[in-house]
């Protein structure tokens, strides 16, 4: 149906597609039922010698063993927070939690004191696990540091405690029954706006979101994910693992991203799909131990969270022989809103993120009426559906800022739908630049810059202009081995590509972005660093409709 329909305005009621109303803890069940003896989880280590793999009977033992040690001291609809990098207990402790009718807190490693204090404070989490050291980093010790900010945390256990904690429970124990409507996670998007929120998500928008981007990608039952993305992310924590067990599928979980042990995996275990952000396909394409690497049975490679240029789509096809998947949503959303099928055109594919998932309505709507704009125009991308979060936790104001009165997330993404109903990205709304009283969509800037084959990537931020209100800022990062291109070069570049009046006025060259764990570049973060003189312009050219001092080296 999606493929003839014909749409007259920016608005894709809801396609017809299978939404189950079932939970995490079923769905690990009816795979440990009905294929007991079929790998369902590999703890792919950097040491090959101490791999350990699960099958899907041993997985659903060991979650409803953790369960019920967690129910001889928490109770159902508690927040238990996990503060770890990528492991297989990780993910054991994840279905456990589930199968207890408790609430997974996902937490970045990496986070510090004041980060920690926060969540754990905002979420009201009761228990939390982590490593005793990561990196270097005390994170036990410094847990204890700030447990009288957190008067709500009653336990905090260790994964070096992981076995004694097991010990706890009690066999006989019946576990509790789950709905697909409760919570099962609580997930903190900073993003790029560096206010966290923190997200409540469900099983059934895991479980149904994470079947369909499976499905999309051409994965078949029994296909196999290898993973390398943070599991305390929506693509690593659901998008993928989800969707790997919705097709009783091989989950293979890497400790982090490394370029050269995701390639091995893939060729070890046969890998059929992965979710990479772009920086980290090109760290795979470029690997030498690529072309060594037996990557025959690679059937898709999945991306989003950040631009994909056209050239690294082509680029990847090539070299890999695979299949291209585009994603496109946020994690109010369950992780996917959009996303191309693997059967759409290399244009579709490089161009667009797709047509929406099924049974989610999306509009692309005016700012100020709220109603959908004509054909091809620009306005907020907003969906209503059974994806939508239940809200912010404990964030009132927030929420009803974000999911309106008629049931519409408003995702704060600008884009444009044509009429066959994909969705191209046109930037954040955040970061539309204004200058002279035009609207100015960083994307269509950032794509074109995207394409140079000396930019890896590139950010465009609007610069205060006491003239036109606003200019255009461009910051990138530059291939690896290739010499720089003057400012010239890349103007000519781009008024060749695009209108002049898009044409940047100020340049800065870095060696790297600040970047969510996802791969989403922080615009808020080159702004604050602009301001702050950290960051300065390091080439300006002149522009002829510009303020008159526009020619001036910026110093700062």
């Amino acid at each position: 149906m999606a493929d003839v329909r014909v749409l007259d305005t920016s608005y894709w009621p809801a396609e017809p597609g299978d939404v189950h109303d079932v939970t995490v803890c079923e769905t690990l069940r009816h795979a440990a039922a009905t294929v007991p003896d079929r790998p369902a989880l590999v703890d792919c280590v950097q040491d090959a010698g101490a791999r350990k793999a699960w099958t899907y009977a041993e997985l659903a033992a060991d979650a409803e063993r953790v369960a019920r040690a967690l129910l001889t001291t928490f109770s159902r609809g508690d927040r238990i927070a996990v503060w770890a990098p990528n492991s297989a207990n990780w993910i054991v402790l994840q279905h456990g939690i589930a199968m207890a009718g408790m609430v997974l807190v996902a937490l970045n490693p990496a986070y510090r004191a004041r980060e920690m204090g926060f969540v754990l404070r905002q979420s009201g989490a009761v228990g939390l696990f982590c490593p005793e050291r990561y990196r270097g980093f005390d994170m036990r010790g410094m847990i204890e540091d700030i447990r009288p900010e957190t008067p709500a945390l009653r336990e905090v256990v260790t994964f070096e405690e992981w076995d004694a904690f097991l010990d706890r429970g009690d066999p006989g124990l019946v576990l509790p029954e789950v709905g697909p409507d409760d919570v099962i996670q609580i997930q903190y998007t900073s993003g790029t706006t560096g206010f966290p929120k923190g997200a409540m998500l469900h099983h059934k928008g895991l479980v149904n979101e994470a079947r369909h981007v499976a499905e999309r990608a051409g994965m078949s039952d029994g296909g196999v994910y290898v993973n390398a993305m943070p599991m305390y992310h929506i693509g690593g924590g659901a998008v993928t693992s989800f969707g790997a067990w919705a097709k009783r599928g091989t989950f293979v979980i890497l400790p982090g991203f490394e370029a050269g042990l995701l390639l091995e995996a893939l060729e070890t275990y046969r890998g059929t799909h992965t979710l990479v952000v772009p920086t980290m396909l090109i760290a795979m394409l470029d690997h030498p131990d690529r072309a060594r690497r037996d990557l025959t049975s690679v059937q898709t490679i999945l991306s989003g969270a950040a631009s994909v240029p056209a050239s690294l789509v082509r680029k990847t096809q090539k070299l890999l022989n695979c299949q291209f998947s585009i994603l496109f949503g946020q994690t109010e959303t369950h992780g996917v809103v959009s996303q191309t099928r693997v059967t759409d055109s290399p244009e579709d594919q490089a161009e667009t993120v797709g047509r929406p998932l099924p049974q989610l309505e999306v509009k692309i709507a005016d700012e100020v009426t709220g109603e959908p704009v004509a054909l091809h125009e620009t306005g907020e991308i907003c969906c209503r559906g059974y994806q939508n979060m239940l809200g912010y936790y404990r964030m009132e104001t927030e929420t009803t800022s974000t999911i309106d009165a008629d049931g519409w997330l408003h995702m704060g993404d600008l884009g444009s739908m044509d009429e066959r109903g994909f969705i191209s990205i046109r930037g954040r709304m955040k970061d539309m630049i204004i200058r002279g009283g035009l609207n100015i969509y960083p994307a269509e800037i950032e794509g074109a810059l995207g394409d140079h084959p000396a930019i890896e990537y590139a950010a465009v931020i609007g610069v205060p202009d006491a003239r036109w209100g606003e200019q255009i800022g461009a910051v990138v990062t530059l291939r690896e081995g290739v010499e720089r291109p003057s400012v010239e070069e890349l103007t000519d570049y781009l008024r060749a590509e695009i209108a002049p009046h898009k044409t940047p006025v100020y340049w800065a060259f870095v060696d790297q972005m600040p970047a969510t764990p996802s791969g989403k570049i922080q615009k808020f973060v080159l702004r604050e660093r602009v301001e702050s003189g950290a960051l300065a312009f390091d080439a300006v050219r002149s522009a002829s409709a510009g303020p008159a001092d526009a020619a001036e080296r910026v110093s700062r």
